[in-house]
């Protein structure tokens, strides 16, 4: 994690202009690129190449209040923006010591984003249409229920692989979802490969553009293994073969992701995954999360060296063992 200088850093000037500059409710980033030319790389692909961000106070799914509507009025906007930044504000001193602790920490260090996404969507899934993710098979439901029961019996920090991949700094992982901060990436093309740094735990993506197959099915990673090929100026990346520890929304090993990139004006890329895994969703589910240009440097995430939060999640879950033990002797008495 870093701090930036103000809770805006992550947007520039120019991509607060883009933000500002939104499309009318309907018009998407793709209507748009029919009037705009891509940059080129030197063996003819659509440049996608710098440094973007994702932050964003968009929700993942649609809220309740929101039903029924996909996209926010301009005016609607403005409110949004800022019923959500003080709901968020965590410099705030309301609520007393607990709440304060709860916030973990002041508001220089978080990177939310400050607006709404371009397309001024009320979520971030747009597929199904009511923002909503799908319900689980009865495999999936099956599963949670497995995992839910364990953390009932266990409890949250039985050992250090209870807790998730993120706060054990393995890997944030994929796709690229907005978080409260370092929602910064780097993207770098050559003929042959295209390369994305995730600021967030120091992620690198190399994803090969020449054809070759998937990994054999016996072979696991953490992000799984990703091929990349191009559609006109939109670069699809396919990945599978990721662990049953991944887990995102609940997903299994079956996993089947399928990312599209495509440059929609100097500084938007439009973002969007797929998630298709039939063993554990009813139907497969689509999110757009737009990239936003920004001249903010990708700043080193030193994750294991300052991970002393995991250390005082077991203590504090030992110590929390000892206190329940030593309330059920006295009351035994």
């Amino acid at each position: 994690m870093k701090p930036r200088s103000v809770a805006l850093a992550a947007v520039p000037v120019a991509a607060a202009l883009v933000f500002l500059a939104a499309p009318a409710a309907g018009q998407t980033p793709a209507s748009k690129a029919k009037t705009w030319t891509a940059p080129r790389t030197p063996d003819g692909q659509a440049d996608l190449q710098g440094n973007w961000t994702n932050g964003t106070i968009t929700p993942f799914e649609r809220p309740a209040e929101l039903a029924g509507k996909q996209f926010f009025t301009e005016q609607e906007v403005v409110d949004y923006e800022k019923s959500v930044l003080q709901r968020n504000n965590a410099d705030r001193r309301d609520g007393g010591a607990e709440a304060d602790v709860g916030r973990a920490y002041n508001d220089s260090w978080y990177d939310r984003g400050a607006r709404v996404v371009p397309t001024r969507r009320t979520s971030l899934v747009v597929d199904p249409p009511d923002g909503k993710i799908p319900a689980f098979t009865p495999e999936g439901q099956k599963k949670a229920d497995a995992r839910a029961e364990v953390r009932r019996v266990h409890g949250p920090a039985d050992t250090w692989e209870d807790r998730s991949l993120w706060e054990r700094c393995i890997t944030r992982g994929v796709p690229m979802v907005p978080g409260p901060y370092n929602n910064n990436y780097q993207i770098v093309q050559t003929p042959g490969q295209v390369a994305i740094l995730h600021e967030m735990i120091h992620d690198a993506r190399v994803i090969p553009l020449d054809g070759r197959p998937h990994l054999p099915a016996n072979v696991r990673q953490w992000m799984g293994d990703s091929r990349g090929h191009w559609e006109g100026n939109t670069l699809v990346v396919d990945t599978t073969n990721f662990t049953d520890k991944t887990n995102f929304r609940g997903s299994g090993e079956n996993l089947h992701l399928i990312e599209r990139f495509t440059r929609t004006d100097r500084d938007t890329i439009l973002y969007e995954f797929t998630v298709d895994d039939p063993a554990t969703f009813t139907k497969p589910w689509t999110v757009q999360a737009p990239l936003v240009k920004t001249e903010d440097a990708i700043f080193e995430y030193a994750c294991h060296e300052g991970n002393y939060a995991m250390l005082g999640i077991l203590a504090g879950a030992r110590a929390e063992e000892k206190a329940a033990a030593a309330a059920a002797k006295q009351g035994a008495k």
